[in-house]
């Protein structure tokens, strides 16, 4: 990938020197250094083909793994990942049932169709299929043509903040990307074993990037992998940070700080996009695949 271009120093004046929010982590540079961020979306891989696109996403699949896995999100067997098979768009990738995060390989990832066969990868040593993880995703690919990718985990702040009842504060610039793209599904029924719990979890998400599922844990989709993970990540963090200040503030007799609907749609508008999400979760990528590259695509 190209890096993006430098930004020249800021210009006043013309309207085309004014202040914009249209381009991610830059709130207030000025259109004409907006039109050279745009470099950045240009980064994103191209592809001659469904079919290299499908071996570059199980290669991306099997990275965010091994980054949910690198951070601990892992419980026991729980959690899942999986990414909608741009060649057969109505089968998704997921990891199999079973094998740890830290140790996936794209070779090991299972491709499940429809009527929740596993149809291909996995080799014979490692094809099951996560019920749990049919069910949900199944039903969230299906609602939404435009998600790529869905992640679920039971990661430690986020199930512990599930079973607030609360949704998520705008205290930190990081939550405003979750601004008024959040649910909350408010019922657990157990392990989710029934189509119609998928189904229901996935009407709840909605057109929202992110769901935060009552006594569980979360759920993030995206346009991307990195989209997604970085979400996830994201407002795992974002619920540890509101975890922490709430309590602090209790300590001392007072409230937490909240950020005004204006200015959070506004910063919405800086990190909480498409493109936003996947630029920042590159890092995070670039880092596990310099540290296990070679085994990640084997």
């Amino acid at each position: 990938m190209s890096p993006p271009t430098a930004i020249d120093p800021p210009q006043q004046g013309t309207e085309e020197e004014q202040p914009t929010n249209h381009i991610p982590h830059e709130p207030g540079i000025s259109k004409h250094q907006a039109s050279k961020k745009l470099s950045i979306t240009a980064a994103i891989p191209q592809f001659s083909s469904k079919h290299e696109e499908r071996e570059y996403l199980k290669g991306r699949l099997a990275a965010a793994l091994r980054i949910f896995g690198k951070l601990g999100f892992e419980e026991g067997v729980a959690g899942h990942i999986t990414v909608r098979d741009p060649v057969e768009p109505t089968t998704f990738w997921v990891n199999p049932f079973g094998l740890a995060f830290r140790l996936m390989r794209r070779s090991d990832l299972i491709r499940v169709n429809g009527a929740g066969e596993v149809i291909d990868g996995g080799g014979n040593e490692h094809r099951l299929l996560n019920t749990a993880a049919y069910m949900i995703h199944h039903a969230v690919h299906t609602a939404r043509p435009d998600v790529v990718c869905a992640a679920h985990s039971h990661s430690l702040y986020g199930r512990a903040f599930c079973t607030l009842g609360l949704g998520l504060d705008m205290i930190t610039q990081d939550a405003c990307a979750f601004h008024n793209d959040l649910a909350r599904y408010e019922a657990f029924n157990g392990v989710v074993l029934a189509e119609q719990e998928g189904k229901d979890i996935a009407a709840c998400l909605g057109g929202k990037k992110a769901a935060l599922l009552q006594n569980h844990g979360l759920l993030t989709v995206g346009h991307s992998v990195e989209e997604a993970v970085f979400w996830f990540m994201s407002l795992e963090k974002c619920c540890h940070a509101q975890l922490l200040a709430d309590a602090a503030a209790a300590g001392r007799g007072r409230s937490t700080v909240k950020i005004d609907d204006e200015d959070a749609a506004f910063t919405y508008q800086t990190v909480g996009t498409h493109v936003a999400g996947w630029f920042s979760a590159k890092p995070e990528f670039d880092v596990i695949m310099r540290e296990h590259g070679e085994e990640i695509l084997s």
